[in-house]
């Protein structure tokens, strides 16, 4: 009997679906407090996943998803630049 690997499983913060991790680009808010993008999944600090889409990075802004997940404001700047680097690698 062979052992399947485990797939983990994490939720877009813009539309709620459930999604291999991989297919995901996962936002990160540091010690520091600095939120980016991290496309390596490999920046240390509180995780957030979104769908590889400005649709769900537009969606999960709107309703202010990454506020709660991170319990903190964030500026209107840092949207913009992570929104930017997500168009860029779309």
């Amino acid at each position: 009997m062979m052992k399947t690997k485990k797939i983990p499983m994490r939720m877009c913060l813009g539309c709620g679906e459930m999604k291999p991790k991989r297919e995901l680009i996962r936002v990160v808010k540091s010690k520091e407090g600095d939120i980016s993008l991290d496309l390596t999944g490999k920046k240390s600090g509180r995780g957030a996943y979104i769908c590889k889409s400005v649709e769900c990075f537009e969606k999960a802004r709107k309703a202010r998803k990454f506020e709660r997940s991170f319990s903190c404001m964030i500026s209107e700047d840092i949207y913009n630049s992570m929104e930017g680097e997500l168009r860029e690698n779309e």
